[in-house]
């Protein structure tokens, strides 16, 4: 594990596995290993992602140091504090936003809301009016404060996840795949936000599986799947792992799973990878050489192709590469 100086975070050998049981008469028991061995370090001010598919650890890893769940083995200290053994003093010390629609109340305002989490981490009460209008205003909910939450779109109801995260003013925050779920121009404000806490001398802990996002925000980054941890370096230092590499991009109508299988099996390709746009999809494909393997890879499709670019590859390239097992 790579040492930072003035640690806030560090994580050391974290397990977790999930024990369950079927059955009535016979019982049959499973162990799933969420969590294998994952170790690392955030320093103060730094903007820390985690990024991997969903299901490969990310919440679980939150989870543990966010004391919401027990490590099945190893250790995890917040500002110095255990978060088995200092749980409370963990968590007067941070704010945990959950990206999705549960842990707000809808049938009263966002402000009575924050009045109620305000309480909870024991914000005092001749301040707490005066906290809970700073996190309004700078989350932008200031003009709807005083609606009920049921009436707040999801972008509003992410921004006042935010809100009660922060509202007690946590020295560390943990955002848990924040923009999933948002258009475009929510997901922006809650980018802005957090560049605006960082400024503010906030240590956060950022999960996501959106490339563009991590590459925005995170001065360094963990790619984990299943469970491990396959890298971790800056945006930059993980483009590097595909440097050597170009991305063949097809344009096309109804590319299908066999297709893209048929291209994932010739010799040259390193990683294939599709996406929607539209009533359109999109087919990267990573390849050593794109001159040698552009008509290739062109001739395994039998899908309508409406255009083909070569580019440099790109953070999310270099995360394909790394999941897909070249680590």
């Amino acid at each position: 594990m790579v040492e930072v100086e003035d640690p806030v975070i560090e994580a050391r050998d974290l397990v977790r596995i999930y024990r369950s049981s079927s059955g009535i008469i016979r019982k049959r028991y499973k162990e799933t290993l969420a969590v294998d061995h994952i170790s690392f370090s955030v320093g103060r001010g730094e903007l820390f992602g985690i990024l991997g598919p969903n299901g490969a650890g990310k919440t679980t890893t939150i989870k543990m140091l966010t004391t919401l769940l027990i490590p099945t083995s190893g250790k995890a200290t917040i500002l110095g504090y255990d978060v088995q053994h200092d749980a409370m003093e963990v968590r007067k010390r941070i704010g945990l936003v959950l990206g999705g629609e549960r842990g707000l109340y809808y049938r009263v305002s966002g402000r009575q809301n924050l009045r109620y989490f305000a309480d909870l981490y024991g914000v005092p009460l001749h301040d707490r009016e005066r906290r809970i209008q700073e996190v309004l205003d700078m989350v932008g909910l200031s003009e709807k404060a005083d609606v009920k939450v049921e009436n707040y779109s999801r972008g509003m109801k992410q921004k006042l996840h935010i809100a009660k995260g922060i509202v007690h003013d946590p020295e560390v925050i943990f955002l848990d795949e924040p923009t999933i779920g948002l258009d475009p121009q929510a997901s922006r404000d809650i980018r802005r936000m957090t560049q605006e806490l960082i400024g503010m001398g906030k240590t956060i802990l950022l999960t996501t599986h959106y490339m563009l996002e991590a590459d925005e925000l995170c001065g360094r980054i963990a790619v984990i799947n299943g469970g491990k941890l396959l890298a971790l370096d800056t945006p930059t230092g993980l483009k590097s792992l595909v440097k050597d590499t170009s991305v063949i991009e097809v344009e096309g109508f109804g590319i299908t799973d066999l297709e893209m299988d048929r291209v994932r099996g010739l010799d040259g390709v390193r990683a294939v990878s599709s996406t929607t746009n539209g009533s359109k999809q999109v087919m990267r494909v990573q390849v050593c050489d794109a001159g040698e393997m552009l008509t290739p890879v062109t001739r395994s499709l039998e899908c309508r192709v409406l255009d083909v670019h070569v580019k440099e590859p790109t953070l999310e390239d270099a995360y394909l590469w790394l999941v897909e097992g070249h680590a």
